[in-house]
């Protein structure tokens, strides 16, 4: 079973605990995307160990691994053009305060609504912006992972740190 880049999306989500026992359809609705678009998400990362087969909870070992190692060679960034759009990578929080010396254009999804202009970084999946839109902590996930696809060494090894940070304090809820 191949990994497509919905299932990170769906994979994050889930590690806020309120979404583990939601519905297909309400997880679906929160973050743009189909219920069956969800439930084969779930499906296949629970195939790829990531998540629990019981009780649909992040499996914060293997999910680490592959987030820090993985994921950049599954689903490379591809940049663009500058652009407007929503703050990711190193533009977004938390990672923001520590770069903004740089005089170079931050990462940004594309939205013609976006407020900051920066090189366009491609979203894993049509539905981010709107996802994290609706939902900070997302947003800081998602901007963390980007950090971590398209980044330079400073840059993912701060961006692994705060996702493991994360991590654990999500295993830690769990217990």
């Amino acid at each position: 079973m191949v990994m497509k880049p919905q299932d990170i999306i769906v994979l994050l989500k889930l590690l806020q605990d309120r979404w583990v026992h939601a519905s297909y359809a309400a997880l679906a609705a929160e973050l743009g995307m189909s219920p069956s678009e969800t439930h084969a998400a779930v499906r296949r990362a629970t195939a790829a160990g990531l998540l629990s087969p019981l009780a649909r909870t992040v499996q914060r070992d293997a999910a680490a691994e592959f987030l820090i190692h993985g994921l950049k060679y599954a689903f490379p960034a591809e940049r663009g053009s500058v652009t407007r759009g929503m703050p990711t990578g190193i533009g977004a929080t938390p990672l923001a305060a520590q770069f903004r010396t740089s005089d170079e254009p931050t990462p940004v999804w594309p939205d013609p609504e976006g407020e900051v202009r920066g090189y366009a970084l491609e979203p894993l999946y049509a539905c981010v912006p709107k996802a994290a839109k609706r939902d900070p902590e997302l947003h800081v996930l998602l901007a963390l992972i980007d950090a971590i696809r398209c980044g330079r060494a400073r840059e993912r090894s701060l961006a692994e740190k705060e996702l493991l940070k994360r991590l654990e304090s999500h295993a830690a809820d769990q217990h």
